[in-house]
């Protein structure tokens, strides 16, 4: 999906069963130069900072992908920058994520 020239996705949905996670296939970790997991609690500043780091990347000229919170939408759970083989996570539940 594309929207403003930015590409927006869901990798996570709540489902009947729960919620189903595709977040290990946001980037190949043997590809990954550099995986950002960020930790905290509501309110403090992980989507404010991914969104800084996005924005400046497109102001820079990269292509970057903003993953979407499926239980908030106005909320990163991730973002991509291809050009650059990295990724900054949300790595609180549900889709907490480990170090490789």
């Amino acid at each position: 999906m594309q929207a403003n020239g930015k590409i927006r996705y869901f990798l996570g949905a709540n489902s009947p069963q729960g919620f189903y996670s595709l977040y290990d296939q946001l980037i190949d970790p043997a590809q990954a130069r550099a995986v950002y997991i960020l930790k905290g609690g509501p309110g403090c500043g992980k989507s404010s900072l991914m969104r800084r780091v996005a924005q400046r990347s497109e102001e820079a000229g990269e292509c970057v992908e903003y993953i979407q919170c499926s239980g908030d939408p106005d909320s990163l759970d991730a973002i991509l920058l291809p050009a650059r083989s990295t990724a900054i996570v949300d790595g609180t539940a549900p889709h907490a994520a480990v170090p490789l």
